[in-house]
């Protein structure tokens, strides 16, 4: 909890609550439906909360835009971002069941109420959205075909509607199909933390 206060110190009571609520809710799901590896859940602030944070650090999403997190697995990126912003509206997706009753499970146990979760794949779903946000899910080409359909024409934020990926590793390859379109940032711009040296934040307009 100290390095969300540290990156996000105007936090109100609420989102304090909610978020010191998700340590337990994490650790009790996850010792029953392994999401997170069992080596890692006691990194759940730095590696999975704050990692998926750094997508509000690239841009503050304005009231009233819709996310749809594809392969959300245990509810990352999409919970955390949901806490920050609740005035926005998020649909969490994976074709995974046992992943989805972790992600529901700590919806209802933080009260997030602009939080839906779904189980299907992203070939399913047939709702617009603002973006399309994810953590490590698939190559950038695949998630594009996938996910085209889904990004609404109507931009509400400072950046064109989108994808917005969480990456980690060499991605000249992924990314080189958009290379005049896509922003690669380094999560290290954000956040000091030695884990974040290697990750990066892919943003595609679409």
């Amino acid at each position: 909890m100290q390095q969300i206060h540290h990156y996000f110190p105007d936090l109100t009571a609420d989102q304090e609550r909610q978020f010191a609520a998700l340590g337990p809710l994490y650790q009790e799901w996850n010792a029953r439906i392994n999401v997170i590896s069992r080596k890692d859940i006691d990194n759940l602030y730095e590696h999975h909360i704050l990692h998926s944070l750094a997508i509000a650090k690239l841009l503050s999403f304005k009231p009233g835009t819709r996310l749809l997190d594809v392969g959300t697995g245990g509810g990352f990126p999409g919970i955390p971002l949901a806490v920050l912003f609740p005035e926005c509206s998020f649909t969490l997706i994976d074709s995974i069941g046992k992943k989805i009753r972790v992600a529901e499970a700590v919806r209802e146990g933080v009260g997030l109420t602009n939080v839906r979760c779904i189980q299907e794949r992203a070939e399913e779903e047939k709702g617009k959205y603002d973006f399309v946000i994810s953590r490590a899910v698939m190559p950038l080409p695949d998630l594009v075909k996938l996910v085209r359909k889904n990004i609404s024409k109507e931009p509400h934020n400072a950046l064109p509607n989108g994808i917005i990926a969480l990456k980690g590793g060499e991605l000249g390859k992924e990314v080189f199909p958009y290379r005049r379109l896509a922003e690669v940032t380094p999560v290290s711009t954000y956040f000091s933390e030695e884990w974040f040296k290697e990750k990066h934040i892919v943003y595609l307009p679409l």
